[in-house]
């Protein structure tokens, strides 16, 4: 899931070499952390949210198949 997170993220923002990912493991859920430039922060997000919720969306149905429940936040 990061790898298609962080392809996604990277064909977004303008500073593809400044996007971090981390991965938070717990029993039933993981959380991905996505870091990215204070100046692509507005392009990830996307007016009224609209990218951000896409991103998501995706990831809820590629995890569908390893019965974990998958979450992104975008830290800062």
């Amino acid at each position: 899931m990061k790898d298609l997170i962080s392809y996604i993220v990277r064909a977004i923002v303008d500073n593809p070499e400044q996007v971090r990912i981390t991965e938070v493991e717990a029993e039933y859920t993981v959380v991905i952390e996505l870091k990215v430039a204070e100046s692509d922060k507005g392009l990830v997000i996307g007016k009224q949210g609209r990218n951000v919720q896409a991103i998501r969306t995706i990831l809820s149905a590629a995890s569908g198949k390893t019965r974990k429940r998958y979450m992104l936040e975008i830290v800062d």
